[in-house]
């Protein structure tokens, strides 16, 4: 089976020469296999395609793709977006007392298929033209599992409730005080328990638009679950948390998986691994096409997809593997001292952070780890030279580099135009644009509109400016946030890469474990009360200060037997009580 996809975002007929049309075998003898639309964009007619390839190689913005698909995957459409557009084949199924997750990069449907799910969408059966019929889905599941799901859902017999994957657009389409809107969604009178769970007691009367994003991810989750539903789907709901409040928001969902149904997507694998029960692999290419596999238990489904490679249905859907060392990755750097600080302190009005001495060394690069709101996101911009120390004073004469938490598109103009002003010269160089811009996937960004991207293009492109730029020192806060788990790997490597080679240093804030092991030579530790009073110390090796700051959060890790990867152990297991003795929290 074979499948022609146009990515419309990329696809500029006014700047090409048509060359999809032009070079077309078929279209050369007569046979109008592509033709121009009336919307301006070329339409293939996958019927009369012959698969030769010439028009994804001869495009030059690289907007057409002819795709071979196993014939078996042809009964299996479930939505298709349009004429050489985006579709998803197969869907997970809910079961009560389980949670299930959908793993997969971003833009290969699974949002999409919780849409489905939710009654949202109603699927088209690739029969785009017209919208989804009900009575078509149940015909064509009849007799399986999902028929009776989508029966009720089509009925109205099943109350769905959704956690939405970009909590920082909350505060433009509500206004008001956060208890506002949690009673206009609260269907049991429960505010005061399930506020006092996720910890969101301190921020009910203060407005929506004055919340950190932690608060707001709390929030969010918060108004998802007083609502009375059948089905629960959470997108991506440990975005700027902190590992602890990680867990206890898994907590949390697995309580509710008892007696409903939950369905996850979730980007922090050491999360995914505590929080779900059976996890659905999406494999596919972004924007083209997604296939949901089949169900496979937590570890062996996260093993699986680290690994690239799913043996029962012989798909290779990665080129290399994941791949975690035993002990954290670290290289030799050069021992002079890049910045020196003293001990710091910074006082607000209802927060005080203290900073013990230390140094930062040439080419090292830092990890920033501790819970939210003790204060890491203020040491950082004091190192950026945003805020003043109360007391104490960092080396001057350091040029920095900051990525900050939360990303305004306010530049008004195009990826490219933004780099080059940005970055100057060095945009140009072969360096930037092999060692960052490639590995990062910025090629296909270049010609859009910063405010036209999602929340993870968003973040890539930081991430690229943030490092492209010529500084002493690099300062990243939470670089994770919207990418899905494979970018978070890469862009771990490439933070450390570019640092590397170039001789500098750098300080991640992030609450990503596997990111923080990637990347980090050396860690930095916050503690404290939040939003009360913070404490940080370091830098210190990697063990001392992952031990450190997981002893002060009572979590124990392990590493994986077959792949070395972190993994979260469940509280009071014999792992934990063992390592807890030892006093050894991170990796036994």
């Amino acid at each position: 089976m074979r499948i022609a996809v146009l990515l419309k975002d990329r696809c500029q007929p006014k700047k090409c020469n048509l060359e999809c049309i032009h070079y077309c075998p078929p279209v050369r003898t007569g046979v109008e296999t592509i033709a121009m639309g009336d919307k301006g964009k070329p339409v293939i007619a996958e019927d009369l395609c012959v698969g030769c390839g010439i028009c994804v190689h001869k495009c030059p913005f690289e907007a057409v793709k002819i795709i071979g698909l196993p014939q078996e995957l042809a009964g299996e459409l479930v939505h298709q977006y349009g004429k050489n557009a985006f579709r998803l084949y197969k869907l997970p199924v809910p079961k009560k007392g389980h949670v299930i997750g959908l793993l997969g990069p971003n833009g290969i449907g699974k949002t999409t298929a919780m849409s489905i799910l939710s009654g949202q969408i109603v699927p088209n059966l690739g029969d785009y033209d017209k919208p989804g019929d009900w009575s078509k889905v149940l015909d064509k599941y009849a007799g399986l599992e999902i028929h009776d799901y989508f029966e009720a859902l089509s009925e109205g017999k099943i109350k769905t409730a959704m956690k939405p994957q970009y909590v920082d657009k909350l505060p433009a389409v509500h206004k008001g005080l956060v208890k506002e809107l949690l009673k206009k969604v609260d269907d049991s009178g429960r505010i005061d328990e399930v506020s006092a769970r996720l910890g969101v007691t301190g921020v009910l009367s203060r407005d929506i638009a004055k919340l950190s994003g932690g608060e707001l991810q709390r929030v969010a989750l918060a108004a998802t679950l007083l609502k009375d539903a059948d089905v629960y789907f959470f997108d991506e709901p440990s975005s700027y948390l902190d590992i602890y409040q990680r867990l206890e928001i898994a907590k949390v969902i697995q309580e509710v998986s008892e007696h409903k149904q939950v369905v996850v997507i979730e980007h922090d694998l050491a999360v995914m691994d505590f929080l779900a029960d059976l996890v659905h692999i999406i494999y596919g290419e972004e924007g083209a096409y997604g296939v949901m596999a089949q169900p496979r238990a937590v570890r062996t489904a996260i093993n699986v997809y680290l690994d690239g490679y799913l043996r029962e249905e012989n798909i290779r859907f990665r080129e290399t593997k994941i791949v975690f060392e035993r002990r954290p990755p670290r290289t030799d750097w050069e021992s002079e001292v890049l910045v020196r600080f003293p001990a710091l302190t910074k006082r607000f009005k209802s927060f005080t952070l203290k900073v013990k001495e230390g140094i930062i060394k040439k080419g090292e690069v830092v990890g920033a780890v501790g819970p939210n709101a003790t204060g890491k996101t203020t040491f950082v911009k004091m190192l950026a030279g945003e805020i003043e120390p109360t007391s104490g004073k960092v080396t001057a004469g350091v040029s920095v580099s900051y990525k900050p938490q939360y990303i305004k598109p306010d530049f008004d103009g195009t990826v490219r135009e933004m780099l080059r002003s940005s970055i100057g010269k060095d945009f140009e160089s072969g360096f930037f644009q092999s060692e960052i811009a490639h590995p990062l996937s910025l090629k296909h960004l270049m010609e859009k509109h910063l405010d036209t991207l999602s929340g993870g293009e968003l973040q890539r492109v930081a991430i690229a400016d943030c490092i492209g730029q010529t500084a002493d020192i690099y300062l990243l806060d939470e670089p994770s946030a919207y990418l899905d788990s494979n970018q978070r790997m890469i862009a771990s490597k490439t933070i450390r890469r570019a640092i590397e080679k170039m001789g500098k240093s750098a300080l991640v804030v992030d609450h990503d474990v596997y990111m923080i092991d990637l990347v980090s030579d050396s860690l930095m530790v916050f503690s404290g009360e939040p939003s009360l009073k913070g404490h940080a110390e370091g830098p210190m090796d990697m063990r001392e200060g992952m031990n450190s700051f997981l002893k002060d959060v009572q979590i124990t890790f392990r590493r994986d037997q077959d792949t070395s990867r972190p993994r979260i152990n469940k509280k009071d297991s014999r792992l934990d009580r063992e390592q807890k003795s030892r006093g050894e929290y991170y990796y036994g």
